[in-house]
C-alpha cells in the first residue's frame, strides 16, 4: 500500500480543484445571473453542457493516456479548466458557454486517468478503500467551492474569483511536473487498450458491468442535482443568504466525503453491488425530506436534512469506479472506467434541465419529489438483483478475504 500514496494522493489533489472548477459557476450563480441577466435555473443548462462535454472527453480519454500519460493528461484537464474560467471572467453569455465547454473538457478523462494509474498499483483487496480515497476529491473539492467562492465573491466579484480560481488551477499543473515521469513510466506500461466501442459492448453484454453502468446514470441524477441546485434552491426557496447556503453545501459535502470512505472501507469487506442497492433506498428518502422544506423552516431543520441527504447521496461514487475496476480485464481498467463516467455523467446531463424545467413550471417541491421515482427506487432492485445472480452463477461479486 506505501507505493500508493504517492499516486493516491496526485489524483485526489487534481480531483479537488478541477471539482472546485466544476462548482464554480453554480456557486457563483445569483451574481452572475444577476450581472448578465439571466434566469439562475439556467445552471441546469450549464451544468447539462459540462457534463455532455465530460461524457466524451472521458470516452476519448484511453488512447491518450496510453500515448501520453495519465499525468500529462491530468495537466491539460487542468489547464482547459483554467482557460475556461478565464472566459468565464469575461462576464458574457457566450463566454460563460465557452467557460462550460472547456470545464466539461477538463471533468471528462480524471476517472480513466486515475483508475488506469491506481489499478496497477493498488492491491485489489483495497480498491474500495482507495478508489473512495480518491473520490472524496469530488465533494471536498465541491465543498472548497462552497466556503471559497462566497467569500471571494464579497471580495473580488464573481469576475474577481474566476481568475483567482484560475491560477489556482495552473499552478496544480506546474506543481504534479516533477511526479509526471515515474507515474507515467508506470501507467503506460501494459497491453494496448481496447477500442471505444469494443469497451462499450464488453460492459453493456457483461451482466454486472451493465448494471453497474445503470446505477451510476440514475445515482448521479441524484447526487448532481441536490448539488448544483442546493444553493439556488436554498436562496430562492427557504430564504437563505448565499454565505448560509454555501456553508450548508460545504459541510454536507464535507460529511459526504467521511461516508464515502467509510463507504469504501465496508466495499472492501461487504458486497459492494449490495452495498449500492442500500444506498439508493437512503437516497429515496433524502430525496422527499429535501422536498419537505418549507421557507419557514428553522435553520437548524434545514441543516440536518441537508447535511444527512448530502452524506448519502455523495457516498456511493468511490464504491462503484472500485467495483468497476475489480470487473474489469486486466490492462483495460482505464477503458472500463472510461465507460462507467460516461454512463454516469450522462445522467448529469439529462436531469439537471428536467429539474429545471419542472421547478419553473411546478415548483421546487416537485422537482424534488419525482426525483425518488426516477433515480433511486428502481436501481435498487436492478444492483440486488445483480449481485443475486453475480452469487448464483459462483462469479465473485468482491475479493473479500
Amino acid at each position: 500500500m506505501k507505493r500508493a500514496i504517492i499516486p493516491v494522493a496526485t489524483m485526489l489533489a487534481i480531483q479537488v480543484m478541477v471539482s472546485l472548477s466544476v462548482l464554480s459557476l453554480s456557486v457563483m450563480m445569483p451574481a452572475v445571473a444577476k450581472d448578465l441577466a439571466i434566469d439562475p435555473k439556467l445552471v441546469g443548462i450549464f451544468t447539462a453542457i459540462i457534463y455532455a462535454v465530460a461524457a466524451a472527453t472521458a470516452l476519448a480519454a484511453a488512447g491518450p493516456i496510453l500515448r501520453f500519460g495519465s499525468v500529462r493528461l491530468c495537466q491539460a484537464a487542468l489547464l482547459m479548466a483554467a482557460l475556461g474560467l478565464a472566459f468565464n471572467a469575461l462576464a458574457l453569455v457566450a463566454a460563460t458557454v465557452l467557460a462550460v465547454v472547456c470545464i466539461g473538457a477538463a471533468q471528462g478523462p480524471l476517472n480513466p486517468a486515475s483508475a488506469h494509474v491506481l489499478a496497477q498499483r493498488v492491491p485489489r483487496e483495497y480498491f474500495g478503500t482507495v478508489f473512495s480515497i480518491k473520490q472524496t476529491g469530488v465533494p471536498v473539492g465541491f465543498a472548497l467551492a462552497g466556503l471559497v467562492f462566497p467569500q471571494l465573491l464579497e471580495w473580488v466579484g464573481w469576475r474577481g474569483a474566476s481568475l483567482v480560481a484560475a491560477g489556482g488551477a495552473v499552478l496544480a499543473a506546474l506543481a504534479i511536473e516533477p511526479l509526471r515521469r515515474g507515474l507515467d513510466v508506470v501507467a503506460t506500461a501494459g497491453r494496448p487498450t481496447a477500442g471505444i466501442w469494443q469497451s462499450i459492448r464488453f460492459v453493456l453484454g457483461h451482466d454486472q458491468l451493465r448494471v453497474l453502468g445503470w446505477s451510476a446514470f440514475v445515482y448521479v441524477i441524484a447526487q448532481h442535482t441536490f448539488t448544483f441546485y442546493l444553493v439556488t434552491y436554498l436562496y430562492e426557496h427557504c430564504r437563505l443568504t448565499i454565505v448560509q447556503a454555501g456553508f450548508l453545501l460545504s459541510l454536507s459535502q464535507l460529511i459526504g466525503t467521511g461516508v464515502r470512505l467509510v463507504s469504501g472501507g465496508m466495499g472492501d469487506r461487504l458486497p459492494r453491488m449490495q452495498l449500492l442497492g442500500w444506498t439508493g433506498i437512503l437516497m429515496t428518502a433524502g430525496c422527499v425530506a429535501i422536498g419537505l422544506l418549507q421557507p419557514d423552516s428553522p435553520f437548524w431543520v434545514i441543516a440536518v436534512v441537508v447535511i444527512a441527504y448530502g452524506g448519502v447521496v455523495i457516498s456511493w461514487n468511490g464504491t462503484s469506479q472500485a467495483e468497476f475496476a475489480h470487473l474489469a480485464p486486466p490492462g483495460e481498467a482505464a477503458a472500463v472506467a472510461a465507460v462507467q463516467t460516461a454512463l454516469a455523467f450522462s445522467g448529469a446531463v439529462f436531469r439537471p434541465p428536467i429539474f429545471a424545467l419542472t421547478a419553473s413550471a411546478a415548483s421546487y417541491r416537485m422537482a424534488f419529489f419525482a426525483l425518488p421515482a426516477v433515480v433511486t427506487i428502481s436501481p435498487h432492485f436492478l444492483v440486488s438483483a445483480a449481485w443475486k445472480a453475480a452469487r448464483s452463477s459462483g462469479e465473485p461479486v468482491n475479493d473479500v478475504p
